[in-house]
């Protein structure tokens, strides 16, 4: 591998994304991307007692489902990262806690699963990995409850609020595959524009996202045209449009290719989900289901997944801190 511009590292011999699973709660089940979905569930309980040990469950079926597809034994996958939204990430490591796999906890917000996949494509670009599996979850009755307000309280949303994905996404990468590949890694830096309100993600978010996007673009050479897609993980369409008039105020004009996973995997107006989707399943499932199934088909080619985090939690909100912001992007092409 080697290090290009400020942040980027491209990859000598690309890591495959063997591939992917997705399972998503029953809204998600109602959208416009329902049938790239492995599972569509018929209530968030699932049949547990809580939305925290129903999102476990989801993760730990969702890696179940990936290890099964890709006809990789699980005790020959050599790492896990994985994480979440919850407390300390208890949906990773209680969901995943039978599964006997040196195990990585990733923290990033929303942008964990694109930090996941960037951590194991170095794993296995530098040898230290043959495969490795990359998950993430969330469930929008646990991310309420813990950030925001509990469900029993009937808060009215504002327009800026989007909607937490129920789900969860994960992949294999592997050292000996075909493609998709992950050819470049660009990590990103934390931005904070002093945004302080929790029920506007996408203004949060947005900043670290034009960061990101525009640094890949330096390090490498690269203009918007080279890819199929370019993909943000939930800014929403208020973070989307802030994006697009920027990058373009930047020389970048991206309103041809770019896509929100946050606009995509709800139907805006019939399911009323304000300023759309958000969650670390929002990107994990959108991915693992949606844009996984185009690359395999060759619909296709060259995406760039730039997955956007908010780094807060509900004491900071509590306290009148600015929300930090964080995007990591990944190129993957045919």
């Amino acid at each position: 591998m080697k290090r290009l511009g400020k942040q980027t590292i491209q990859f000598d011999n690309p890591p495959t994304i063997l591939q992917t699973a997705s399972i998503v709660g029953p809204k998600e089940g109602e959208g416009p991307l329902a049938k790239y979905f492995d599972q569509c569930l018929e209530d968030e309980f699932w049949g547990e007692k809580t939305w925290e040990k129903a999102e476990s469950k989801i993760m730990k079926e969702t890696v179940n489902s990936v290890i099964s597809k890709s006809g990789i034994a699980a005790d020959q996958i050599d790492y896990c990262f994985a994480g979440d939204l919850l407390n300390q990430c208890i949906s990773s490591s209680f969901g995943l806690r039978e599964l006997n796999i040196p195990f990585f906890g990733v923290f990033g917000a929303c942008s964990t699963f694109v930090e996941s996949l960037c951590l194991g494509s170095v794993f296995v670009e530098g040898k230290g990995a043959n495969n490795v599996l990359c998950a993430t979850s969330s469930h929008f009755c646990s991310a309420e409850k813990q950030f925001r307000f509990p469900l029993e309280l009937g808060n009215q949303r504002p327009p800026t609020a989007q909607w937490t994905v129920t789900g969860s996404g994960a992949a294999i990468v592997t050292a000996n595959g075909q493609g998709p590949y992950i050819t470049m890694i660009t990590p990103g830096k934390i931005v904070d524009m002093g945004i302080k309100d929790a029920n506007n993600m996408g203004a949060a978010m947005a900043p670290a996202a034009l960061d990101t996007l525009i640094t890949h673009f330096k390090d490498t050479g690269r203009k918007p045209s080279y890819y199929d897609v370019i993909a943000t993980g939930d800014l929403g369409y208020i973070g989307q449009e802030i994006v697009t008039e920027l990058a373009e105020t930047k020389g970048y004009n991206i309103k041809n290719n770019y896509h929100d996973c946050g606009t995509l995997i709800f139907d805006k107006e019939k399911q009323d989900t304000h300023s759309g989707g958000s969650g670390c399943a929002c990107i994990g499932t959108t991915f693992s289901g949606y844009f996984f199934k185009q690359l395999k088909e060759k619909k296709i080619n060259k995406i760039l997944l730039i997955a956007t985090g908010a780094l807060m939690n509900a004491t900071s909100s509590q306290q009148g801190e600015s929300i930090p912001g964080i995007a990591h992007a990944i190129a993957i092409e045919n």
